[in-house]
């Protein structure tokens, strides 16, 4: 598919079917992803691939950590501390709408709990991916970071493939960093989940949607 197809097809997907990604194609989605801009060429990024047995092993420990309530502290903050319009509005809306598609009512945390269990199972999707970065890099490298991760994505719909990326892992990047062996010198930024969706997962038929370009595009005086 082309750029724009890409652009519009990419999704955060919230079930996979089992199909196996055979590690020729996650190199290739790698690769190409590693052309992504960074300043002055220093490329930050770094991947850790589990799967099979080790993945296994690994969402079991984080479904534990999870259910005893064991969070540590993240390394950043991905979230704003201070909750404000419209940015609270917006994310009412997306989670509501992923509740309401998967049957979960207001109020019912045993559900919501569950839901957000399956972050660590990576939604069934055969292959996770572990983002870290050295922490003496500066904001200028977690800006490059955001490209390469946005180029991963792009680049797995190219190979008819989908991903979610997980901010949820931050939450127990110490249970990540001891099983995957991810040195204490690096932040977990976070995991993603790359597969083939599963197309009858209700989760999955959430569209997101998008603020119209007069909200955010300001053109300045000119010939147009």
């Amino acid at each position: 598919m082309d750029v724009f197809e890409a652009l519009a097809t990419r999704r955060s997907i919230r079930g996979f079917r089992p199909d196996p990604v055979p590690r020729a194609t996650v190199e290739a989605i790698l690769r190409a992803a590693s052309r992504a801009p960074s300043g002055s060429n220093i490329q930050p990024w770094r991947v850790r691939v589990t799967v099979g047995e080790e993945k296994t092993r690994l969402s079991a420990a984080l479904r534990a950590a999870h259910d005893a309530g064991a969070k540590v502290a993240r390394d950043y903050h991905y979230y704003p501390r201070n909750w404000r319009e419209p940015y609270h509005s917006r994310r009412r809306e997306t989670g509501w709408g992923l509740y309401s598609l998967c049957g979960i009512g207001r109020g019912d945390h045993a559900a919501a709990h569950e839901q957000r269990a399956r972050n660590f199972d990576f939604f069934g999707a055969p292959v996770g991916l572990m983002f870290s970065i050295d922490r003496d890099l500066e904001q200028g490298s977690w800006l490059d970071f955001g490209m390469f991760l946005q180029s991963v994505m792009l680049a797995a719909r190219g190979h008819g493939l989908d991903t979610c990326a997980q901010a949820a892992f931050c939450d127990h990047h110490d249970v990540v960093r001891a099983h995957l062996s991810i040195p204490d010198d690096q932040a977990l930024v976070c995991g993603m989940s790359l597969g083939v969706m599963d197309a009858g997962e209700p989760a999955n038929a959430l569209v997101t949607t998008r603020i119209p370009l007069e909200e955010f595009v300001t053109f300045g005086p000119g010939g147009w």
